[in-house]
């Protein structure tokens, strides 16, 4: 078990508790490993989440694999069900979401189930908290089937559709409802990590359900003061029964993190593994601070100029413009405490130059790395490299450059600039189109298909401000005029065999561990050059001795 405070875990070393005799001696038996700084924790080999490995790799073929899989896929070697647990107004559909869009950005196959959606499909209309009271039988009953009904969903989402998470938003506030959840995922053998957010701030709790509560569905007609009377005694409901997660006695073999006043402090108890120690990290950068969040591109540059991608160069004299006018903007808007951060590329810097004001320069925030491709055009690529163009409008989100990088390893990149960027109070971010993608796409919950297709113009802000489920997105444009270099998605897609580009993207968009391809390849091997000729390697054995020829014979065997 970790006690930590929010500000400890970044700014200042923390204390890490010593391990007990009693908790080696599980250690020993139990086939967990012990909690160490954020608590990650690892299965021994030869036991995972309760069950044998041949067990776990017998069951694996019950689980589609028709999505398409990334490096965060094989995060989880189990599905996990990440279970809420509070009273109501405590942020816990805020955490959800928010835990949601992060694991689906990095790559993690990740679904809400919220139960008040499947309560409202069961009950057509709410009457008054009189519906969650403990002593109404009735609907005591509704609701532990709407659960159910929740949970066989969670069920086929994790066994059939190829879900990595799932997040069970509800209370969860009684032993016995939790007991059935673990009992539920024991049955299917999932994981299960529990995040209880625990909150005694009136001013918070009161913010949060006219922030959010008002417009839920459950109260059409939105009267303010009817809606914080109705919502307050519904809390008082719930809290006949809550019962918190007791890290001492009765819970102290579960996994879970007690999130306490909104980030004030962190309870992290007996995290399993990899992904569980991830979804506890951000849970501890996050925070529900106003702030204000501008993305642009540097100002327009001499490559953009002549159409070239990537590269080096600086501003034109319409981007040192975009730089000028972006001084202004910025100045008129007084934002308080304002942070820049720049790649490391001469435009974006340049661009921060005219600003006058510090700026920190971040090397991940450089732009995707076009290998071989650098500073061409399209239509060079598309005459020197006929078949790379073609695999890239094939799938480009996959697609990796040879030499260079796909969007998929930019955001396994530019995780760190999120984790900052959610930490942070205001902050301006000049990067460049496909970085400037990436974090669009984290922050307006946008997928894998959309992501490498935003539209990202050139002299052009993107403002956003979090809001209570997501971001408001305000584009300003600052009217300088610069080239388009956006190239929409094709509409149909260029002639290339079926047959040959699973395997390209295959070998270029997973680590060899993860890869499904067993054909070991050059690394860029392309379309229609063909890999090293087995036979011809036998030529090297021409002129040797017989003991020469036998040890390169065993090593062409064993590669």
């Amino acid at each position: 078990m970790l006690f930590l405070s929010a500000r400890g875990f970044h700014n200042t070393p923390f204390f890490v508790p010593r391990f007990s005799r009693r908790s080696r001696v599980i250690q020993k038996s139990g086939g967990v490993c012990l909690v160490a700084m954020l608590g990650d924790a690892v299965p021994f080999p030869e036991q995972v989440n309760g069950r044998s490995c041949s067990q776990e790799s017998k069951s694996s073929h019950l689980r589609g694999s028709e999505k398409k899989c990334s490096w965060a896929s094989y995060m989880t070697n189990s599905p996990t069900l990440i279970v809420m647990i509070g009273l109501p107004a405590r942020g816990k559909t805020y955490v959800s979401k928010k835990l949601t869009r992060y694991l689906n950005w990095i790559g993690v196959p990740t679904k809400v189930f919220n139960l008040g959606v499947y309560r409202r499909e069961a009950v057509k209309s709410y009457q008054s908290y009189d519906f969650f009271r403990h002593d109404n039988e009735e609907a005591m009953r509704i609701r532990k089937h709407c659960a159910l009904v929740a949970l066989q969903d969670v069920k086929v989402y994790l066994m059939e559709e190829s879900g990595q998470i799932a997040v069970f938003d509800a209370t969860n506030t009684t032993r016995e409802r939790r007991d059935m959840i673990l009992s539920f995922a024991k049955e299917n053998s999932f994981k299960v990590f529990f995040v209880e957010s625990v909150c005694d701030d009136p001013e918070v709790i009161a913010a949060n359900i006219l922030e959010v509560k008002v417009s839920s569905p459950d109260y059409p007609e939105r009267n303010r003061e009817n809606v914080m009377d109705d919502f307050l005694k519904r809390i008082e409901c719930y809290k006949v029964t809550y019962q918190p997660l007791d890290p001492v006695d009765y819970d102290k073999d579960l996994s879970f993190i007690k999130v306490i006043n909104v980030g004030q402090r962190f309870l992290v108890n007996r995290v399993q593994d990899y992904i569980q120690s991830k979804i506890v990290y951000y849970l501890m950068n996050i925070h529900v601070q106003p702030r204000t969040i501008y993305l642009c591109r540097h100002g327009e540059s001499e490559c953009n100029l002549v159409s070239k991608i990537g590269g080096d160069s600086g501003l034109s004299p319409r981007g040192k413009q975009f730089a000028q006018a972006l001084k202004k903007y910025i100045k008129d808007q007084e934002i308080v405490d304002l942070k820049v951060w720049t790649s490391q590329l001469k435009r974006t810097i340049q661009t921060a130059e005219a600003l006058g004001v510090p700026y920190e320069q971040w090397k991940i925030l450089n732009e995707i790395d076009a290998g071989v491709c650098e500073e061409m055009t399209y239509e060079e690529i598309q005459r020197k490299y006929p078949e790379e163009f073609a695999l890239r409008d094939q799938d480009k989100y996959l697609y990796r450059y040879p030499g260079g990088e796909s969007y998929q390893d930019l955001v396994q990149r530019l995780e760190p600039v999120i984790m900052e960027l959610e930490r942070q109070g205001n902050v301006l971010v000049i990067s460049h189109q496909a970085v400037m993608r990436c974090l669009l796409a984290y922050f307006l919950d946008k997928g894998a298909d959309e992501l490498p297709y935003l539209k990202c113009p050139l002299h052009t802000i993107f403002k956003l401000t979090p809001v209570a489920y997501g971001c408001k997105l305000e584009m300003i444009s600052l009217n300088v005029d610069a080239v388009d270099t956006h190239r929409d998605k094709p509409s149909t897609m260029n002639n290339l065999p079926k047959s040959q580009t699973p395997v390209r993207l295959r070998r270029n968009s997973f680590t060899p561990l993860a890869s499904p391809d067993t054909v070991k390849r050059p690394r860029n091997y392309s379309v229609g050059s063909k890999p090293l000729n087995p036979a011809g390697s036998l030529l090297l054995l021409e002129g040797r001795n017989e003991k020469d020829q036998q040890k390169l014979q065993d090593s062409f065997q064993l590669a």
